[in-house]
């Protein structure tokens, strides 16, 4: 059975977006950012997702409980620019039905 959550996710211009994100085709939230277009093409996942830039950082201003974050995204932020404390990389957020009503905001481009 298919089941999308609901996400918030605010763009680069401060406008704010619900999307609809499928649960079950192990997508992560920078391709749901990719794949409704809410940044501009080349600027968000531009390492295809192996946490190797910060393209995709995001801050997360829900109370969700997302993974911990491995070494590779825990090395990356900590080089990044507008690093705040609740900054993750969206290609390592999988979309999981826990994410239902998740809200980010995209880190300014660096």
């Amino acid at each position: 059975m298919e089941q999308d959550v609901n996400i918030k996710i605010t763009d680069r211009d401060g406008v704010t977006h619900e999307v609809l994100a499928p649960t079950d085709m192990a997508m992560n939230l920078m391709e749901v950012v990719r794949s409704y277009e809410l940044a501009p093409e080349g600027t968000v996942g531009i390492c295809g997702g192996m946490a190797m830039c910060a393209s995709c950082q995001c801050y997360v201003n829900s109370e969700h409980e997302l993974p911990e974050m491995q070494d590779d995204e825990e090395a990356m932020l900590s080089e990044a620019f507008y690093v705040k404390d609740n900054s993750r990389l969206g290609c390592q957020i999988q979309i999981t039905p826990e994410m239902e009503g998740l809200e980010v905001e995209l880190a300014p481009e660096s």
